[in-house]
């Protein structure tokens, strides 16, 4: 555990790039070998929006790495955050903690509160239009929303009073997580519920890109089912019955334009429709 705990401390910059770009490539050949549904589309033309998206991420999440750099040595220097105000414990433990609740405000919370306000949906709105999800929608995020989900992360190291080696190592298991859950993959349903009880699963997080509420009002959870499970936000809906996107945006031609997912964080509010009857 102390190797993996340095070798993130110290992670070259490539090798998260490789685990960036490796995972991509992993899962785009194993959704096309075992995929979940059958798109009928040009899959290169798909990921060209997606795969900008992805890049905005990187640009920003690499310019503003020193902060997180500067809060983690804060907090290990001042002895500051909730896991470190724990009593002393062994450093499986630590780690384990440290992104588990890594987990919840970087990514479940932000999650929640991106559906929750109005100005923050219509910004997280460009993730949610897609219409033929897999492995490249995994970073489909306007660049506004990948300073909000940094903001969180940040505020997240600051609490959590995480040391840099566990925020490097809670960065590239959301990679791969994002990657997995959001391919094409077509696994055995009970599989894919057990994984749910412990991680979220590729089922459990495509419930969240369903076209309607109250599906997409849950499954907020990155990598850890948890949050979901204890906060009363997690539901089911057998995977035939799921159709992506969101049904107040229902155009596929302009939800596929970039241009117009650039401008769609300023369009008009739509209010969602709230559908049980499925």
């Amino acid at each position: 555990m102390e190797t993996i705990f340095n070798y993130f401390e110290n992670i070259p910059s490539a090798h998260r790039s490789i685990i960036l770009v490796g995972g991509i490539t992993f899962f785009w050949l194993l959704e096309g070998a075992l995929p979940l549904f059958k798109f009928n589309y040009k899959k290169w033309k798909h990921a060209i929006p997606n795969l900008f998206f992805t890049a905005t991420t990187v640009i920003i999440n690499f310019s503003l790495a020193f902060l997180l750099l500067k809060t983690s040595d804060w907090v290990e220097v001042n002895h500051f955050g909730l896991i470190n105000w724990l009593p002393e414990m062994p450093l499986w433990l630590y780690i384990i903690l440290g992104v588990l609740f890594l987990d919840f405000f970087g990514a479940y919370l932000a999650h929640f509160v991106e559906h929750k306000v109005k100005p923050l949906w219509m910004v997280h709105l460009v993730h949610h239009t897609d219409h033929k999800v897999d492995t490249t929608t995994a970073n489909r995020h306007h660049p506004l929303e990948s300073m909000i989900r940094f903001s969180f992360t940040l505020l997240g190291v600051f609490i959590v009073g995480t040391p840099i080696a566990i925020v490097m190592l809670y960065q590239s298991m959301s990679l791969v997580f994002t990657q997995f859950t959001h391919a094409n993959l077509k696994m055995s349903k009970k599989v894919d519920k057990a994984l749910s009880y412990v991680i979220v699963s590729p089922d459990m997080h495509k419930i969240h890109h369903h076209n309607l509420l109250p599906y997409t009002d849950s499954n907020y959870g990155n990598i850890f089912s948890i949050w979901d499970r204890l906060l009363g936000t997690y539901r089911y809906l057998d995977r035939e019955k799921i159709v992506y996107g969101v049904d107040t945006f229902p155009d596929e031609a302009i939800n596929s334009n970039l241009w117009e997912l650039i401008k769609q964080p300023f369009q008009k509010y739509k209010k969602p429709t709230n559908s049980e009857e499925l």
